[in-house]
């Protein structure tokens, strides 16, 4: 049948970041390795050059130290570099998993099929473990990974970077394993125009100015802060200026500047930033998949302020729980109307058709029939409160 159809495009139209997320990681881990080994390398070689060239400076026991300095350090290099290459090996084994998950959609010519049903549980489950280890359900999430053997499928590591580095700035007011991470994917930041970076180094400058250490806040400003006085120079500025006004000053900006909530907002870039790195949409794949449904359903009664308007049967109308999901959405497009029931919630066709009551009111002819039965062959109108016989309620047909 053509509703049992799979349309492979459109499942596959969301799962982008499900592939890119571990093929980024493994480009990542490339260059860093090499430019770790490079840049290790370029400085041993200078060393020996230097050695050499100055050889006469250098007795044989000066010499003989250096050189095994120099294997200790190229020692450390290599255990690096074996431990990078296992992660990478890794990396690609979850990858390859994907890709061979993602083709096995091809091979299913319906819904109906155990085989497309299977599958479709497995991609449920790797959506909620999205959303866990985004919520910080770690627990939950590595029960639901092993109980699933889903390993491949969930970015684990990445999300406890995110996780510690956000408790770090947020709960310690440390910015020191968000700078480090930054260092290491400095052209990565450079490529996508980030200013995280400069947003940290200033927050650790404002930290100076609140303990006071105007000393050393001027010379931190003039280390880490001039160089990006090309892009950043108004907020430099006003951050020199920073260092004449108290903590609890009430003067705007500085006010802000002092503020604690600017804690929050690091760790908020922070994940921001990573994940527009890797490749991850900002919301957790579950909300995108669920807004998708929701778009379909959504109509003008929907956001009615009057609460007689919603079907209890639609999510939208529930604007505590998924109607939130569905605030920003458009309103769907129906070419074809469906009648509802405001009693029962149920669809009105032939089978249960519309019953209009004298007072102009029209419910199903299922939820008339039930309330007559319980209330001697009379049935009360629940938006006017009149009551009526049966009898009187004149069935309507859709056209």
């Amino acid at each position: 049948m053509e509703m049992d159809k799979i349309n492979v495009n459109n499942m596959l139209a969301i799962e982008e970041p499900f592939m890119k997320a571990p093929l980024e990681q493994l480009k990542r881990s490339i260059r860093q390795s090499q430019k770790q080994a490079e840049r290790e390398t370029a400085q041993i070689n200078a060393a020996i050059s230097n050695m050499i060239k100055n050889k006469e400076m250098f007795s044989a026991e000066d010499m003989d130290k250096a050189l095994g300095g120099f294997i200790e350090r190229l020692k450390v290099l290599r255990r690096k570099l074996e431990e990078a290459k296992q992660e990478e090996a890794q990396l690609i084994s979850r990858s390859r998993q994907r890709a061979a998950d993602l083709n096995e959609l091809s091979s299913f010519s319906s819904t109906a099929q155990p085989e497309f049903q299977r599958w479709c549980r497995t991609r449920m489950e790797r959506v909620l473990i999205d959303y866990m280890l985004r919520n910080g359900n770690v627990d939950t999430a590595q029960h639901l990974i092993e109980n699933g053997n889903l390993e491949h499928f969930a970015d684990t590591s990445l999300f406890a970077l995110v996780m510690s580095t956000e408790r770090e700035l947020r709960e310690n007011h440390s910015c020191r394993s968000a700078l480090q991470w930054c260092a290491e994917n400095r052209s990565a930041l450079r490529k996508v125009q980030s200013a995280l970076e400069f947003e940290l180094r200033l927050q650790e400058f404002v930290e100076m100015a609140r303990e006071r250490h105007v000393a050393d806040a001027i010379a931190y400003s003039k280390k880490h802060l001039v160089a990006w006085s090309s892009t950043e120079l108004p907020r430099i500025q006003r951050a020199m200026t920073l260092l004449a006004f108290s903590p609890n000053t009430g003067c705007s900006p500085y006010k802000n500047m002092f503020d604690m909530s600017r804690w929050d907002y690091l760790a908020n870039q922070f994940r921001m930033v990573i994940f527009q790195l890797f490749d991850l949409p900002a919301q957790p794949l579950l909300h995108l998949l669920l807004q998708t449904g929701l778009s379909a359903l959504k109509t003008p009664a929907c956001i009615s302020d009057d609460p007689t308007e919603h079907n209890r049967n639609c999510p939208v109308c529930h604007l505590e729980t998924l109607g939130k999901l569905a605030q920003d959405l458009p309103l769907s497009h129906h070419v074809n109307s469906n009648l509802v029931c405001r009693i029962t919630g149920e669809r009105m066709n032939e089978d249960n058709p519309p019953m209009r009551l004298p007072n102009g009111y029209v419910y199903s002819h299922n939820s008339l029939k039930e309330m007559a039965l319980k209330n001697d062959g009379k049935v009360k109108c629940p938006r006017s409160g009149q009551t009526f016989k049966i009898s009187e309620a004149k069935k309507l047909f859709i056209s």
